[in-house]
């Protein structure tokens, strides 16, 4: 319970375990010189009473002392290993465990979840984990543990000043613990607006070019200072409500004090203690309050990073794809049966989808803006899963198949193209991973990249800056389908692969790609009715149905067709001129 409340691994979980006990035996320890003084003293007034009895030897006592502070260190040092270093792999490991999660989670997770929300989860919200469990966690359970020792030690001892002197902790924790759903509320808001914050940053920095053309800096910068003075606001606020509870509850915690001496006094006028035990009490209640007041400002603490928490094990609630880790289908013919799917609002974007892309065949997916084509395509992959119906890879429901396996039998080129921070080589490589660097320039080569690339300097060693920054759109999609006729895979989904080039390299690499991509189960989304002309089948998408297929030529020919309706619409259109 412990463990999944406090969004831990199975290993921070036990040394969080270890943490605590390291806390309460320090805390314990910290007490052996107070042990030390009484049985000095006692032995001082036993001497006092009767004179005949010899001074007590101080050797034993000094040698007391020693072994106290060396315990004292040990059990120090003790506890901070175990609350501070193995949380720091605690916090690697997590990250990692969050990153692995996200890895395994289907892509429709990430409609729901911005970028800067997910970073904020990795980073910030695993980094206050970090702080709770190396500042807070083990020192709050040692303490209760050390706490409760000592009332029952004092109990022993005189129950009544155990009474004066504890009573105050469980009111002011309960009292704390009370305020806990107004400190939700301000950290809440804290929250929304740190993320607002980042989001509007990020989009800031992503939309210069856009922002610039269009005279919009200064809007949107004034925009972004109402959001900072939003954020300052709400975090003076949620300050503001935990820590006017905790100074609160540690000024309360004071009166044990005070009523540890009304008490004390009265016992001793009336002789059921003597001045030595209410001395010592008074020295261990000093030594008590302190890690209480820390339990106090974890409490709070606690309270505001139940958000961070929270979302952590969200993530790790979401449920993961699995499947089946060997994936030998008999062919390789793609085939959609009756399949429904909808996204986050339950809209259907699919209803009652059904065609078959054969092995050795390109299938061209058409029809307009917003009819489900592209979402079909992440459904042949299954980066979504449907709702009904099942999409089959030779005769073997994908979704039965682990993500990772079934996807080394793809290969996709999707229309909005993500490259990396490295050489050109490196990003082509991604393909195959352990290819020779003639097969990547043979890659390269039939996706026409020789043209852009030798014009640069180091050629295909040359660094293209974040998502291909230095490349144009063209060249960036030059790329990724160099990618997939790397990789050779058996499927090959293509979701507007030449949409961003010019008629003479589209024609150059429709070549390429007929050619290279001869034999394999082929999937193509395009707008344009030339780039689908010389596929095996068409299939005509219209609000999330299939409304027609069959080859090229029989729809064109159809004039009842919508295809053909497509078809001319688009060659009319191309005589337009300005």
């Amino acid at each position: 319970m412990l463990r999944k409340m406090f969004v831990l691994t199975e290993q921070g979980y036990k040394d969080f375990i270890k943490g605590a006990l390291a806390s309460a035996l320090a805390n314990l320890v910290l007490m052996a010189p107070v042990v030390v003084f009484y049985l000095v003293i006692q032995e001082f007034l036993n001497h006092l009473n009767n004179p005949s009895l010899d001074l007590p030897h101080m050797v034993p006592y000094l040698f007391g002392i020693i072994i106290s502070l060396v315990l004292m260190y040990i059990t120090q040092y003790w506890a901070y290993v175990d609350t501070y270093s193995v949380v720091y792999n605690e916090s690697a490991r997590k990250r990692l465990d969050i990153a692995e999660h996200l890895r395994l989670i289907p892509l429709s997770f990430f409609g729901k979840r911005d970028i800067a929300d997910l970073t904020s989860v990795i980073m910030k919200d695993a980094a206050d984990q970090e702080r709770l469990f190396s500042h807070v966690m083990p020192q709050l359970f040692g303490t209760v543990i050390s706490t409760l020792v000592f009332a029952a030690m004092l109990s022993v001892y005189n129950w009544k000043l155990a009474l004066a002197a504890l009573w105050p902790i469980p009111v002011t924790i309960i009292g704390l613990l009370l305020t806990a759903r107004f400190q939700n509320k301000y950290s809440h808001n804290r929250n929304t607006a740190s993320l607002t914050l980042n989001d509007e940053l990020q989009e800031f920095i992503e939309c210069q070019k856009e922002l610039r053309s269009l005279n919009g800096v200064d809007e949107y910068q004034e925009k972004i200072k109402k959001s900072i003075k939003r954020y300052e606001q709400l975090k003076f606020k949620a300050e503001t409500a935990m820590g006017i509870p905790v100074v609160s509850a540690q000024s309360f915690l004071r009166l044990g004090i005070a009523s540890t001496i009304l008490v004390g006094v009265s016992l001793l006028t009336t002789h059921e203690i003597d001045l030595l035990v209410f001395i010592c009490f008074m020295l261990v209640i000093t030594r008590i309050y302190d890690p209480v007041s820390l339990v106090l400002q974890s409490t709070a603490e606690l309270i505001d990073m139940r958000l961070s928490l929270n979302r952590m094990r969200a993530i790790e609630e979401e449920k993961i794809q699995t499947g089946a880790k060997e994936f030998s289908p008999e062919n390789h013919d793609l085939v959609f049966n009756d399949v429904h799917f909808s996204y986050e609002n339950g809209i259907k974007v699919l209803n009652g989808v059904s065609f078959v892309a054969k092995s050795g065949e390109v299938t061209a997916l058409v029809g307009p803006s917003g009819s489900g084509k592209s979402t079909a395509a992440k459904l042949a992959a299954r980066f979504w899963d449907t709702d009904k119906g099942t999409v089959a890879v030779g005769g073997i429901d994908i979704s039965t198949i682990d993500p990772e396996t079934l996807l080394t039998d793809y290969s996709e080129v999707f229309q909005d193209v993500i490259l990396f921070d490295g050489t050109i080589k490196e990003n082509i490589r991604l393909g195959k991973k352990d290819a020779s660097d003639e097969e990547v320039y043979r890659a390269a080569q039939a996706a026409n990249c020789d043209e852009f690339v030798l014009k640069y300097e180091n050629g295909y060693d040359t660094i293209i800056g974040e998502n291909g920054s230095k490349l144009s759109g063209g060249e960036r999609q030059r790329i990724s389908i160099a990618r997939a006729i790397l990789k050779d895979a058996p499927i090959v989904l293509l979701d507007e692969a030449t949409a961003s080039l010019d008629v003479e390299n589209e024609t150059k690499v429709q070549a390429a790609l007929s050619k290279l991509l001869k034999g394999k189960t082929v999937l193509v989304i395009a707008h344009r009715m030339r780039t689908v002309d010389n596929a095996d089948k068409i299939i005509v998408f219209d609000q999330g149905r299939v409304v027609e297929q069959g080859s090229p030529q029989k729809l064109k020919n159809d004039i009842t067709s919508r295809y053909h309706n497509m078809y001319e619409l688009q060659m009319g259109s191309s005589k337009w001129a300005i």
